[in-house]
């Protein structure tokens, strides 16, 4: 199998016809419209979001296709889209091997919709179905995927868009989401096996040898010149960072993790670990096809996404755009004051780890990975049977991460979202996963707003698997 530069590189002068998923102001109305619940809808079945197998060409043609578990047997899943304010409601079908959930990443929502086997909800069987139905309280980009045995069925494909569109949308021309994802594949060009095996597992993950934007190697955006454009950007690896450039634009990120930013600031580059998202705002500086989007590997830069110009349009000067309506999030008035919990993350591969708490017995490394547990966050791997701290509702905490290990982990709360606490006081953006690099500390602050039991863990999924999660209560 060609490696991911070689495939990388190659794809510059690939076809430029692919289109990438455009949607208009039109296709906007009548998805908001759609998702309305009216009193005849509410009583019937909610529509059905199937986990199932399909063949799905991602290697180049001349290999093989690869059988991916997708929802409704594409990949990435269908895009769900509702306006601000509106339900989603599915019924989750798996017609998979394996039990599986769906958890709406990002998403404020009740805690018996986050789909936790064993904190939330059970796993849902095979041949049996689960009704997700809450209204997401913020606008913004999420997206949604298994989190049952998610090391290998996220690796497998199981995953896709989920956009909540603000009842003001900014003046632009497309809207348009772009999910990212990376794929180790066999020589034949299917899947390769191997899923959670313990080399992984301890160093950086499961790193695929091919990348893909919506599904495919070669991707592009149809737009003229002088368009302004909404590029919504999606992580959905297991466990590469994608480091990602643009090219022939003007562009502000305008919103992170779904939310949005006081100011658009305007850049070049952006950094996304696995879960998180950007949302672009940007201008079309060109009048004929160009490369767009690039990823940033070892110095070098590989074409991700092309612009294929239209007809018609030129190029012009806009100003900047204005800030994206601020969702309703919790104030941060006493976080200063907020009782500190640190998070100290520890072993994995050429890390210093002699033992450590698994299901509350302590035990040697080696029994440790006997268990196929590698990594510690204060001492314990897995989930403990106590949360990591339990908050009344309301209440501000501080969190400190200290990453003791000689690699990256993007840190996820679920249900809720926090600030960093920067090196001069102030307050970073809002976000549910941050990066935390090797041999380095980050603090956050956060309301403990949303009642329940939450999953806090690294989104580098092998990592998760191998002993790198908790939980937080937050009491009603």
């Amino acid at each position: 199998m060609a490696s991911v530069k070689h495939v990388i590189g190659a794809k510059i002068s690939a076809s430029r016809s692919r289109l990438a998923t455009m949607i208009d102001r039109r296709t906007l109305l009548l998805s908001a419209a759609a998702s309305a619940v009216t009193p005849s809808a509410a009583k019937m079945a909610p529509p059905q979001l199937t986990a199932k197998e399909a063949l799905i060409q991602l290697a180049p043609e001349g290999y093989d296709a690869a059988t991916l578990w997708c929802f409704d047997g594409q990949s990435p899943g269908p895009e769900i889209r509702v306006r601000q304010g509106r339900a989603v409601q599915r019924r989750f079908v798996n017609e998979l091997a394996q039990p599986s959930t769906i958890h709406w990443h990002g998403i404020r929502l009740q805690n018996a919709m986050d789909g936790v086997p064993g904190l939330t909800q059970p796993a849902v069987a095979p041949g049996e179905f689960f009704e997700y139905d809450f209204v997401p309280p913020d606008a913004g980009t999420y997206w949604y995927h298994s989190h049952n045995r998610s090391w290998e069925q996220m690796a497998r494909g199981l995953y896709g868009p989920l956009i909540v569109d603000e009842s003001e949308a900014p003046e632009i021309d497309q809207d348009i989401t772009l999910v990212f994802d990376d794929w180790r594949l066999a020589e034949s060009g299917g899947l390769a096996g191997g899923y959670g095996n313990l080399h992984d597992n301890s160093h950086a993950g499961r790193l695929g040898n091919i990348i893909t934007v919506n599904g495919r190697i070669s991707e592009s955006i149809r737009t003229n010149a002088g368009e302004r454009l909404r590029l919504r950007l999606i992580n959905t690896a297991n466990a590469r960072i994608f480091e990602l450039g643009w090219q022939n634009l003007s562009a502000w990120i305008v919103a992170l993790d779904g939310m949005p930013l006081e100011a658009p600031q305007q850049t070049d580059l952006v950094t996304l670990a696995p879960a998180q998202r950007a949302d672009l705002i940007v201008d079309v500086l060109v009048t004929d096809e160009a490369p767009l989007i690039y990823m940033i590997e070892d110095g070098t830069g590989y074409v991700l996404v092309e612009i294929v110009m239209g007809k018609g349009g030129t190029r012009t000067t806009r100003s900047a755009p204005l800030p994206l309506p601020p969702n309703p999030l919790p104030e941060l008035h006493s976080e200063a004051e907020a009782e500190t919990t640190t998070l100290l993350m520890e072993g994995g591969a050429m890390g210093n780890l002699s033992s450590a708490v698994f299901e509350g017995e302590e035990l040697s490394l080696r029994e440790m990975v006997d268990h196929g547990m590698v990594w510690t966050m204060n001492g314990v791997a897995g989930l403990a049977e106590d949360p990591l701290f339990a908050l009344d509702r309301g209440t501000s905490q501080r969190l400190q991460f200290i990453n003791e290990t000689v690699f990256p982990h993007g840190m996820h709360l679920h249900g809720h979202h926090f600030r960093e606490v920067l090196s001069d006081g102030s307050l970073g953006p809002w976000r549910d996963t941050i990066l935390v690099e090797q041999n380095e500390a980050r603090e956050v602050a956060m309301v403990a707003d949303n009642p329940g039991k939450w999953l806090l863990h690294c989104h580098m999924l092998g990592h998760q698997a191998a002993g790198m999660k908790t939980w937080i209560e937050v009491k009603a």
